[in-house]
């Protein structure tokens, strides 16, 4: 976001910085004034307190619009940043079967945040060596985080076996 917005910045020129001279002038409500010299133009601006900036350098003459220049660069960085689009991310919850009750709460409001922020959330129980044989208890630790969640996000994906993982997908509402 920062270098698109430098880019524009620099192509706008104001004030003192437009050299051309004559220069088509449009004021602040939207009237051309007409193609007048870029002192004058400069003066009609900072006698109605604005800035002076120009918009279409390219053209023959100039044009040159009356306007806030603080307010303009305000406006062009907020359509910037609404043109940019958030992505959504897969987050990963990882869990174990010994893993204690607070430390799930703690995973379960991890995964919040997350959904909060539209984010979707992978949540896997991982089984090691002997943990296999206690495959009932990922499935429990799995339910409950399932539960909590509910409120906040939907199950994209059941609980799924797969090796030595049980994974579920859980996307914002």
């Amino acid at each position: 976001m920062g270098l698109e917005f430098l880019a524009i910045e620099k192509q706008q020129r104001i004030n003192e910085q437009i050299r051309i001279s004559p220069v088509r002038v449009i004021s602040a409500d939207g009237a051309q004034l007409g193609i007048i010299p870029t002192d004058d133009a400069l003066s009609e601006a900072r006698t109605a307190g604005l800035d002076l900036v120009e918009v279409a350098p390219n053209e023959r003459p100039p044009v040159c619009r009356i306007m806030d220049y603080g307010k303009f660069k305000y406006q062009q960085k907020k359509k910037l940043h609404k043109t940019h689009v958030h992505q959504t991310k897969l987050k990963e919850i990882r869990l174990r079967p010994k893993t204690g009750e607070h430390d799930i709460e703690f995973k379960i409001n991890k995964a919040r945040t997350f959904l909060g922020h539209k984010d979707k959330v992978t949540v896997s129980v991982i089984f090691r060596g002997r943990e296999m044989a206690h495959i009932d208890e990922g499935q429990r630790i799995m339910r409950h985080v399932i539960e909590q969640l509910e409120e906040i996000g939907k199950v994209e994906s059941p609980p799924q076996q797969t090796g030595r993982r049980l994974i579920c997908t859980i996307a914002p509402k």
